[in-house]
């Protein structure tokens, strides 16, 4: 939080990006947490929290949507290095949720790959629907949906599960403001 408050005021101190922390984390890492977002290239969580090397665990595919192999990657800091923060971070415009949105929206075929990422967010976008939003606000509703609703799953994995009972583990939800650069929590 305290990085994201430098990114916001333009502040930033770029930790841990020196020679000398390459060489300490080149045998080992011990990130205190663990940041699963979206591929935008506005919004790479190294920069908006203004962490260095071996501070942050990232996962990022489009809209921060979940399958099987990213549900292992996310396992894999918590289970293996005992990382205690997993962050699922949404954020302004989504470029995914947009597409999403719109192909849900008027049928359009954007082909098999990027199917699957509209197929991944359509639940979002139906309880999005369901809150009877206003149009123009569908997309940003879609996007906190999809944050919510990957925080309940990665919360109901039963290899999380226990480490979050124990209190060694947090998911936290989260929104990231392009216009202001302030990330938000839910």
């Amino acid at each position: 939080m305290a990085g994201n408050c430098r990114f916001v005021k333009g502040e930033m101190i770029h930790p841990h990006q020196c020679p000398e922390r390459r060489l300490d984390v080149a045998t080992h890492q011990e990130p205190f947490a663990q940041v699963f977002s979206c591929i935008d290239s506005r919004v790479p969580p190294e920069v908006v929290f203004d962490q260095g090397l071996g501070d942050l665990f990232v996962i990022r595919t489009g809209a921060q949507t979940l399958d099987e192999l990213v549900q292992g990657s996310v396992e894999f800091g918590p289970l293996e290095y005992g990382t205690p923060l997993v962050v699922v971070m949404g954020h302004q415009r989504c470029g995914a949720v947009v597409a999403a949105v719109e192909s849900l929206e008027h049928g359009k075929d954007l082909g098999p790959y990027l199917n699957r990422i509209v197929s991944a967010l359509k639940p979002a976008y139906d309880a999005a629907k369901a809150s009877s939003v206003p149009k123009h606000k569908l997309v940003d509703a879609t996007t906190r949906w999809q944050t919510t609703l990957t925080v309940r799953a990665l919360e109901a994995d039963p290899r999380l599960a226990p480490l979050i009972s124990a209190g060694r583990l947090a998911v936290q939800g989260a929104y990231h403001s392009l216009d202001s650069g302030r990330v938000t929590w839910f």
